[in-house]
Formats: C-alpha cells, sequence, structure tokens
C-alpha cells in the first residue's frame, strides 16, 4: 500500500473524528455551558480538521518534493517544519481565543484533548491496518549475492 493510500485512510477516518467531535462537543457544551460551550465544541472540531489537514498537507508536500522517498532527511524536515508551522498556529489562536466571551476554556480544552487523543488514534489505526510490506524487490548485484549467501 502507497502512503497516499495510507494518507487517504487517515483523511477519511479524521473526518469522521472531527464530525463526531463537533456532533458530541457541541451536545454537552451546550448542556454544561450553553451556546458558549456549542461554539467552544466547534472550534475545537475545526481545530482537528485544521491540523489534521496539516498533516496531510505536509506529507503530500514532502512526497513531491522528494519523489516520493520517504527516507530522505528532506521528507522528514519538511514534515517537521510544518509540525513546528502547527505548534506556532494552535498558540496564536489558543492567545487570540483566550479572552473571548463566547469560549467557554472548559470545554474547548476537552474537545481540544479528545481531538488530539484521536487524531494519535486515527494515524495509528490508517497505518496498522494498510499493508506495508517490508521486504523490497532489490536484487543486488551477482558479486554482492554471493558475499551475501556465505
Amino acid at each position: 500500500m502507497k502512503t497516499a493510500t495510507i494518507l487517504a485512510r487517515a483523511i477519511v477516518y479524521g473526518a469522521i473524528l472531527t464530525a463526531i467531535i463537533a456532533v458530541v462537543g457541541s451536545v454537552i457544551g451546550y448542556l454544561v455551558a450553553g451556546s458558549s460551550g456549542l461554539i467552544s465544541a466547534l472550534v475545537g472540531a475545526g481545530l482537528t480538521a485544521l491540523f489534521m489537514g496539516f498533516t496531510a498537507l505536509s506529507i503530500v508536500l514532502a512526497a513531491k518534493v522528494t519523489h516520493n522517498e520517504p527516507s530522505s532527511t528532506l521528507f522528514f524536515g519538511i514534515v517537521l517544519g510544518v509540525w513546528l508551522l502547527k505548534f506556532v498556529v494552535f498558540i496564536a489562536i489558543l492567545v487570540i481565543l483566550r479572552d473571548q466571551p463566547f469560549i467557554e476554556p472548559l470545554i474547548m480544552f476537552f474537545s481540544i484533548l479528545v481531538a488530539v487523543i484521536g487524531s494519535l488514534v486515527v494515524d495509528v489505526v490508517a497505518f496498522v491496518g494498510a499493508r506495508v510490506p517490508y521486504v523490497g524487490d532489490e536484487v543486488l548485484p551477482d558479486g554482492a549475492n554471493n558475499a551475501a549467501k556465505e
């Protein structure tokens, strides 16, 4: 299975996770804190979608730049760079939303917490469910084959 297939599976699972967080979080948030709780849960679900999209974008971008060579240092550099960008954007969003009257901090915290744990589970399920070969079709030159047999 190729990286694109695993990524597509992770995106689908992530969309399902985002919808579940939006629906369940909104209902719980509304019951606990009224409309500010509902908005806070929706903001948490929106952040889930945004950051899972950043992850998918980083992998697609890295694959294109490195010509589908996931063991490349550049591949990891791009993914790490986007991860750092996600971190900075996340902190900026929290600072902006910190004192807003329509945000209930506890509801938003729990929706983001569920999103982080859920996105980790989504990534693991998408990868574990994939059939990724760990043995290649590489054929060694004749001299190397004889040396490997000895």
